[in-house]
């Protein structure tokens, strides 16, 4: 693995910040997590990355998967990436140029449930990432990602504390998280200001919780944390246009719900009760 310093002067380029590029200079991280992971040579998988920078995850995951689709946004990149995979004498990676927010993800879904989703996601829209690739959770086994510490402890933290938040119901809803490990600042170039941690997230064929309806689900999830200090019958009835103050009151007591208790407290499988009882009552 060529230093990304040294790579980036070749081709008379600089990270772009913008972008949120932070690319690895250890090469022996790219493995540890590839190994962490359960990504081991032969395992047969289809591999989609996301934002894979200078190829230090993709070229490993190559060497290890049946295919690899890496998902650049970054175009002036690219033709330094073809050139790594090109030395490395890989033939099983497509890159496809666009942003993983738009392009079209389901010609690189495998048959059946074969597919991993790897990445080191930008901090500034690694929330909606995750949930874009919610939606395809049914195709994807599972996703290994790299997200910036405050990030990560956002969503595996449990109920009850100020980092348990909209995105922490929703993810830990849609699969079994796992802190696989950390990455020191210094590991990267250009150094960011805090370390990464990597996630592993499995998504069952078979959930434990299964909402009648998930949009309904999201949508309670989203109007309960919109105004996460007041209690929740203000919360829901400010955010759900269907519930006045004595009907989302009445709602939460049938979920056997404390009214005015908050957001934060609630265990997703009382999201998924309240939500169900809700999705009941507007049918």
């Amino acid at each position: 693995m060529t230093a990304p310093q040294t790579l980036l002067k070749a081709w008379n380029m600089k990270p772009k910040k913008d972008m949120g590029q932070n690319f690895l200079t250890d090469p022996s991280t790219p493995i540890m997590i590839l190994e962490r992971a359960g990504i081991h040579d032969g395992c047969g998988q289809t591999i989609i990355e996301v934002g894979p920078g200078l190829g230090a995850m993709t070229i490993p995951a190559a060497q290890r998967a049946d295919h690899v689709h890496a998902v650049e946004l970054d175009r002036e990149i690219i033709p330094l990436l073809e050139t790594e995979i090109h030395v490395a004498g890989l033939r099983n990676i497509t890159i496809h140029s666009g942003s993983i927010l738009k392009v079209d993800l389901e010609p690189m879904l495998a048959e059946g449930r074969n597919t991993l989703v790897i990445g080191n996601l930008p901090y500034n829209i690694s929330s909606q990432i995750l949930i874009r690739l919610l939606s395809f959770r049914h195709r994807i086994t599972r996703g290994v990602f790299m997200l910036q510490t405050e990030m990560a402890e956002r969503i595996v933290a449990p109920p009850g504390g100020r980092d348990y938040g909209r995105l922490s119901v929703i993810m830990q809803y849609c699969g079994a998280i796992h802190l696989l490990a950390t990455v020191k600042a210094h590991l990267f170039y250009p150094r960011p200001k805090v370390d990464s941690a990597i996630i592993e997230v499995l998504f069952p064929e078979k959930p434990s919780l299964q909402a009648k309806n998930e949009k309904i689900l999201f949508d309670v999830v989203r109007a309960a944390f919109g105004q996460r200090r007041k209690t929740l019958r203000n919360s829901l009835s400010s955010g759900l246009r269907e519930l006045n103050t004595k009907e989302a009151e009445t709602l939460l007591l049938n979920a056997d719900i404390d009214p005015i208790r908050r957001a934060e407290t609630l265990s997703v499988a009382e999201f998924v009760r309240l939500a169900d009882l809700f999705y009941d009552s507007i049918q």
